[in-house]
């Protein structure tokens, strides 16, 4: 009995140690075939305890989630480094994040022993990618949500394979790689030919979505650009983030971004700034008090669209994360608020209770942001300029964008400043590729911090400009292209993957059984 426990103890090791070495297949490093390793060895631990029972399998799947967040989003407490008053807050965020995280793992594996049979080796690898797969969606889903770094992120680089995402989604695209990942366990456990035959099968579905990925690559290339009557021009900027905790000059700040967009008095310009530069100057400010910045630097032909909070009193004081539209002289034409509130970040969950004990919201010092429940596309009339607005992390919801698809363009802008010089703003930037490809639509990344670029519907990166540098990048033209089967159906694709599974889950034990 004690040797069988010391064997569990040394695996759970084992598990926290492959998930950890599971993060080095995610941006930046993007070593996705890594996961072949992890994931077979992954299982061949799961296949070879015959012994062990539900609550060991709960303990696998917690510490090799344990491992795998713990590794690839320790980066998410740096933004409490920039007040001191959060410090404390630190260490304690680093575990407790992953250890809240872990648990969508082991349900999973809990569940996974539930419809384990170490007869069939094949169909448990079928049950495995379809649970798991499910609670990644679950983790994506529940609790406001937050979908980051699904395995489906390792090949960001990988255009010829993330192809298929335009029809089914990075969901069923990360539960059918759980299956590719993990078939190759097959080679060691394997007991027949029907799961070599199985694993056979696997190599070629993989194959296929390569194939597919690059012909509809090769089909995108040969599409003749359409010229713009417009250029768009996206701003790159390398804004402290202290600039919330101390007396910048808002102004200055503003002049600033007016030289480094350099607007020509004879072209038709859209220029699109990052979120939350000017933290002490709210849109009705920006319009009423420095409208006569806009008028001095900018034309009629000229519009902007940034990030800046607005803030509404109608009984009680309500603060918004605005993405608006304005013009040359600070005119507001539209304005979204931001419905995806950074938990934390941006809101206090249980705010009235947890700010007697001295928390409150990071990026702002006296009150939670409000969220709204409504995002619609909006147009430059002038232009016939059609976009989704997308603030900060937003960009990260497969299948939550909108429900209307007549647009050409999403724009994202985003504050990564809170994430530090780690990780955090390459893999924030791998889901703006992502939802470029399952969309069909160009993505215009304005980062201020971070990561910004112009990247086309096939997924491929226009022009970019990284962490380290400001400047601008600019589009004047455009490949149209015909909406994706999942911009029309989204997330109903990965429930018809579940099925699907379900059906081969039933189909392989009528074959095994022969």
């Amino acid at each position: 009995m004690i040797k069988i426990k010391y064997k569990i103890y040394l695996q759970n090791i084992y598990l926290f140690l492959i998930g950890i070495t599971t993060s080095f297949s995610l941006p930046p490093y993007n070593y996705w075939f890594i996961n072949f390793l992890t994931f077979s060895l992954l299982f061949i631990i799961l296949h070879k305890n015959p012994q062990a029972n539900l609550k060991h399998f709960f303990l696998f799947g917690y510490f090799f989630g344990f491992g795998y967040f713990l590794s690839n989003m320790y980066w998410i407490p740096l933004s409490l480094s920039y007040d001191n008053n959060f410090n404390y807050l630190i260490p304690v965020a680093i575990i407790l994040i992953p250890a809240f995280l872990s648990f969508f793992y082991a349900f999973a594996f809990l569940i996974f022993k539930m419809f384990f049979n170490h007869q069939t080796i094949f169909i448990n690898i079928l049950s495995f990618s379809l649970i798991l797969g499910f609670f990644e969606f679950l983790r994506g889903t529940i609790l406001t949500g937050f979908p980051w770094n699904l395995f489906a992120y390792s090949f960001s680089e990988n255009l010829n394979i993330i192809q298929i995402t335009s029809l089914i989604g990075s969901y069923a695209f990360n539960t059918i790689l759980i299956t590719t990942f993990s078939a190759f366990s097959i080679l060691v456990l394997y007991k027949n030919k029907k799961e070599i035959y199985a694993l056979s099968i696997v190599v070629l579905i993989a194959a296929s979505i390569y194939i597919y990925g690059t012909f509809k690559l090769n089909d995108f290339k040969n599409l003749k650009p359409v010229k713009l009557s417009y250029e768009v021009k996206v701003l790159s900027t390398k804004i402290p983030i202290e600039r919330f905790y101390s007396n910048f000059d808002d102004e200055e700040i503003l002049i600033n971004l007016i030289k480094l967009s350099k607007p020509w008095e004879n072209e038709n310009s859209i220029f699109v700034w990052p979120e939350g530069i000017l933290p002490n100057i709210n849109l009705s400010k920006l319009t009423n008090e420095y409208n006569y910045l806009f008028e001095k630097s900018f034309k009629e032909n000229h519009f902007v669209i940034l990030g800046i909070n607005d803030e509404i009193e109608n009984g009680k004081n309500k603060i918004y994360n605005s993405l608006s539209i304005i013009d040359y002289k600070a005119n507001l034409i539209h304005k979204y608020y931001k419905n995806k509130l950074v938990p934390f970040g941006e809101f206090l969950p249980l705010e009235n209770i947890l700010t007697k004990i001295g928390l409150r919201s990071i990026t702002n010092n006296y009150q939670s942001y409000t969220a709204s429940a409504d995002r619609n596309i909006f147009e430059i009339e002038k232009y016939n300029f059609v976009f989704l607005p997308l603030i900060c992390y937003e960009i990260i919801y497969s299948g939550k964008l909108s429900n209307n698809n007549n647009y050409s363009f999403i724009i994202n802008i985003s504050e990564d400043g809170w994430f530090g010089k780690s990780i955090g703003p390459y893999q924030h930037f791998s889901h703006s590729i992502f939802r470029s490809v399952e969309y069909g639509k160009y993505t215009l990344r304005s980062a201020n911090n971070g990561i910004s670029a112009i990247i086309d519907p096939s997924g491929s990166i226009l022009q970019n400009i990284d962490t380290n540098n400001e400047g601008v990048i600019s589009i004047k033209e455009i490949v149209n292209t015909d909406k994706t089967l999942f911009s029309i159906y989204g997330n109903k694709i990965y429930f018809l993957i579940i099925l699907l599974y379900i059906f081969l889950i039933f189909s392989f034990k009528k074959i095994q059984n022969e």
